[in-house]
Order: C-alpha cells, then sequence, then structure tokens
C-alpha cells in the first residue's frame, strides 16, 4: 500500500504510518532542521526512514503529478499554531494555516484515505465555525473554493452540496470521522490531546470507527494504589513511595470494591518510560544519544513540571524554543529539570537509535510539533485492515464469492 506525508516535522506520523506497513511515494517538509533529522538518520541506515523519498519545501509547490493517483493513504498534520491553545487563534487568517494545502492534496491525489492530525484547539467553541468548515473541505474536495468567496461564503456553498447529496452519487467524497483523542489511552507516556481526522474514500463504502482505547487511568491507580504492583516493578519501598492524594481516596477505594477486573493496561508514566535510561549528569551523550543535560528549569504559576508517577503533561514548542514547565519533570526530591532530548522522544515514542538535528530547544520544538510514533502506527494500522478488508471484498464479488 502507497503513501504520502505532508507537514512530516521530524516523522513521528510517517514512521507510524511505515511501521503500519505503507510505503511511502513522498515525505514532504519544508523546514531545514527537520529535514536535517530525518537526512541525519537516513545517512546512519535507520531502517523505517532509509528509502524515504524526502522532498524539502512548501507543500503548496510540490508536484503532484509525479504521484499516481488513487494512493491508499495520505497523511500528515498541517501547522497547528493557527488552533493551539498557546498560539494567536488566528485560524483562517493565519498565513500558516496549511488546511487549503491539506484539501488540494486530497483533491489531486483522491487518495483511499487520508489521516490529518492537529491539536485540540481546534475543537474550541471559537473555531467551531471554522472547524466544521474543515470537516466539509475534506468531504468535498472537488467543491473548489472561489476567488470571490470568503470562506463563509464557501462554507455556505459546502453546506448545499451537503443537503442535496447530489455529489455523493457521482463526485469525489469521503465519509470523515473525526476524533478528539487522548494519547495516554494508547499506551503513549504522555497526556497529548489531539483531533485526528480520518477519512475514507466514499465509493468503498468503508465503515469505520477509531481504535478503543487499551490504557486507562483507572487501571493505573489499581496498579499505584490497590494491588501496590506499580511501586514493586519499580523497585520503590512502602517508606519510599508517595502519600495518595485525598482526592483520589475514594475513587481508589470503588476500585479495590470491584467485583470484575479491569481490562485496560494501565496508564504510562514518565518512571515506566524512562526506568532504563540514567540520569544525564551521570552519563555522556555518547552512551544515550541526544541525552544531555539542560540547566536552567524552573517552577513558575501555570508550570509545574511533571510529575514521575502519572503520564507526561503534552510536550511543547514554543515561538522561543520551550515553553518552560510542560517540559521539566519532577524529582522525586521535589526538585525539577528539563527533560532531555532523548527522555523526551521517549516520551514521543520515538526509537532511542532515532537521532535529532539541532540545539536542544530546536530539537525540542521539533519533538513538541511531533505525532507520536506508536499512536500514528496504531491509528495508521487501523486504516490499513480497512482497507485490506475492502480489496479483499472486492476481490471476492468480483468472483462471484461472499466474505463474511
Amino acid at each position: 500500500m502507497k503513501s504520502v506525508e505532508l507537514f512530516a516535522g521530524a516523522g513521528g506520523l510517517a514512521m507510524g504510518v511505515s511501521l503500519a506497513g505503507f510505503e511511502s511515494l513522498a515525505v514532504v517538509e519544508w523546514d531545514k532542521w527537520a529535514c536535517d533529522t530525518i537526512r541525519e538518520n537516513q545517512r546512519r541506515g535507520f531502517p523505517v526512514v532509509r528509502e524515504w523519498p524526502l522532498w524539502e519545501g512548501d507543500v503548496r509547490n510540490f508536484d503532484w503529478a509525479s504521484i499516481p493517483e488513487g494512493i491508499e493513504l495520505l497523511a500528515g498534520g498541517p501547522p497547528c499554531q493557527p488552533f493551539s491553545l498557546a498560539g494567536k487563534h488566528r485560524a483562517f487568517g493565519d498565513k500558516r494555516d496549511m488546511f487549503p494545502a491539506t484539501v488540494e492534496a486530497v483533491r489531486k491525489l483522491r487518495p483511499k484515505s487520508f489521516i490529518v492530525e492537529n491539536v485540540k484547539g481546534l475543537t474550541r467553541s471559537s473555531f467551531a465555525n471554522y472547524y466544521q468548515y474543515i470537516l466539509l473541505q475534506l468531504e468535498f474536495p472537488e467543491v473548489v473554493r472561489k476567488d470571490r468567496d470568503s470562506w463563509l461564503e464557501h462554507m455556505k456553498r459546502l453546506q448545499a452540496e451537503k443537503t442535496s447529496g447530489a455529489l455523493h452519487l457521482s463526485g469525489l467524497t469521503y465519509n470523515v470521522v473525526p476524533t478528539l483523542v487522548t494519547a495516554a489511552d494508547f499506551g503513549i507516556p504522555q497526556k497529548r490531546e489531539r483531533v485526528f481526522i480520518v477519512g475514507f474514500r466514499s465509493d468503498l463504502g468503508i465503515k469505520w470507527s477509531f481504535p478503543r482505547t487499551t490504557h486507562s487511568l483507572d487501571a493505573l491507580l489499581y496498579s499505584q494504589w490497590v494491588t501496590g504492583e506499580y511501586w514493586e516493578r519499580h523497585g520503590i519501598s512502602s517508606k519510599s513511595r508517595p502519600a495518595l492524594p485525598a482526592k483520589l481516596k475514594g475513587k481508589v477505594r470503588k476500585l479495590a470494591d470491584m467485583l470484575f477486573p479491569l481490562t485496560e493496561h494501565p496508564w504510562r508514566t514518565v518512571r515506566d518510560a524512562l526506568v532504563d535510561i540514567p540520569d544525564p549528569r551521570q552519563c555522556n551523550d555518547l552512551d544515550f544519544l541526544n541525552h544531555s543535560f539542560q540547566g536552567g528549569a524552573k517552577v513558575y504559576p501555570g508550570h509545574t513540571g511533571s510529575p514521575l508517577d502519572l503520564p507526561a503533561k503534552t510536550l511543547k514548542a514554543g515561538d522561543h524554543g520551550v515553553p518552560g514547565g510542560e517540559n521539566m519533570m519532577v524529582l522525586e526530591n521535589g526538585d525539577v529539570r528539563y527533560f532531555t532530548a532523548r527522555e523526551s522522544a521517549r516520551l514521543q515514542t520515538f526509537p532511542d537509535g532515532y537521532v535529532f538535528h539541532g540545539s536542544w530547544s530546536e530539537i525540542m520544538r521539533q519533538l513538541g510539533n511531533a505525532v507520536p510514533v506508536a499512536l500514528g502506527r496504531r491509528v495508521a494500522a487501523s486504516v490499513a485492515e480497512q482497507l485490506a478488508e475492502s480489496e479483499l471484498h472486492k476481490l471476492a464479488r468480483s468472483r462471484g464469492r461472499n466474505v463474511a
């Protein structure tokens, strides 16, 4: 199955797509540092990215004629700053809004499916109309905005097309499923909330829903405060364990009284993710790549760092490097320090052998913008499964057989 990755950044979603079995025909990214990261790993022969056809430049200048129509997957995370809670919230008025370019790629490539990832801020009430506008454009990519149209006028035309149902009979349309996802619910050691917009070409007749969650906070609390398995696994004695927060006592009592065991796995914590990685102050960067200590971490209002025994707060990338508390960890003695680039990569589920290019702040920007590799793989694998089943049904029908 063939894929194209847009706005690839350091390669998180693209790597997940590759690990799900897709072959990349183009990996498109404009940022030099992110491209240097991919090129450095290609030079080192890192297996997942070694054969990627990387194209450095503005996605709007890419030659779509070089890619055959009807590829299986188009994937990408358009720049999130126009919708980020930490950004300027300009949406359509922000020149970094790349959703129009994404829709154009869908229109020209006519992929069987697409995966679009973006920040939770896209679903804010202040963006409600524009969010619906994005979804309508992805559903009806052939209804092109006219030069004289404002985006609101274009949205009205899209709404009219949806009401008429005419395009669903003959034109290029997609069944679009948007989902707000917490990465920790899928085994990522980070409370990262993101929107995934997944679409399948309507003519394929595919009915899809987002993969079921596999991990939960309840399961983590159960392993910590009911069975104690979490602390035992990490070799933490009863005397060294933190006190159960008062606000959780009632919840833990209910968990202890359950008649049936929890079926989900515990949320993965910072301690889980970093269990075998040494303190950066006691090793050198040759032992663990991108694991140099970065000083200067401070606590200030609203930025208190990530506790060891919960998933990390969302890693972020700011205009001037790293915006403080989200990218710090709280040590057992209450002190704080910045996550190293390698520790942050662990929290984003990048392999330890994957090298990042640039200064610490530049690497953290790449990581803060990335899709967790394991989450990208989970979503892409679910899409691949549906596409494969669709092909099997098509083959069976052509042979006059029924497939259960």
